[in-house]
């Protein structure tokens, strides 16, 4: 589904001195460079857990409302994934700002909040219209609902030291290994296995 990042995250999880203490790098030619690595391995980061690490607000562009509108939650069920929720692809979500639609007459209308219930305790975070209520009948049209939210752990202390830590390891190895290929003379370079492991108690499966 489409995302379009509207408001980009103010700062990066790990710092510039950070990540400089981890390379055991005293010098300060090789800043721009170690700023932009860090910036790409935050954001393969976010994208093997399906997270977002420091605030940022997404808009998620649908086709249409999920259905059936009237389908409830089953009784007796302690949790479910009914087929009427909107699920949002980014963690942990925060808040949901808006939720506009284009309405048969081709005009956007944005659905009041007391009508549509957010459990963001759920990763991925679920959206339901409340007991009572069901999705508005949206225009037949690519790109007629737009959901807006907020997702991210807050700033950089906030986010978790296993993420931040993987961060540093691939600054370090892209730092070290500035081309697509690493060659050696004598001896080989083995990948440690325990690395990735460390995004593991992160990652989001998008059902």
């Amino acid at each position: 589904m489409p995302m379009q990042l509207i408001t980009p995250p103010a700062g990066e999880p790990v710092s510039l001195a950070e990540a400089k203490l981890h390379l055991r790098v005293d010098f300060d030619d090789d800043d721009s460079l170690i700023q932009v690595l860090i910036s790409a391995a935050r954001q393969a980061a976010e994208t093997l857990t399906n997270r977002q690490l420091v605030t940022a607000r997404w808009r998620m562009v649908l086709d249409s409302f999920p259905g059936p509108s009237l389908m409830g939650v089953p009784a007796g069920q302690v949790f479910t994934l009914p087929g009427h929720a909107v699920l949002l692809p980014k963690s942990p979500v925060q808040s949901v700002v808006e939720i506009r639609y284009l309405d048969m007459a081709g005009a956007w209308q944005v659905m009041p909040a007391a009508n549509y219930t957010v459990d963001s305790a759920c990763e991925p975070a679920r959206i339901t219209p409340v007991f009572g209520q069901i999705w508005p009948i949206a225009l037949p049209q690519i790109g007629a609902v737009s959901v807006i939210f907020d997702a991210g752990y807050g700033n950089a202390s906030a986010v978790p030291e296993g993420i931040k830590t993987w961060i540093k390891l691939r600054v370090g190895s892209l730092y070290v290994h500035r081309e697509e290929v690493a060659s050696m003379t004598r001896g080989r370079i083995d990948p440690l296995p325990f690395i990735d492991g460390l995004l593991d108690p992160y990652k989001v499966p998008l059902i």
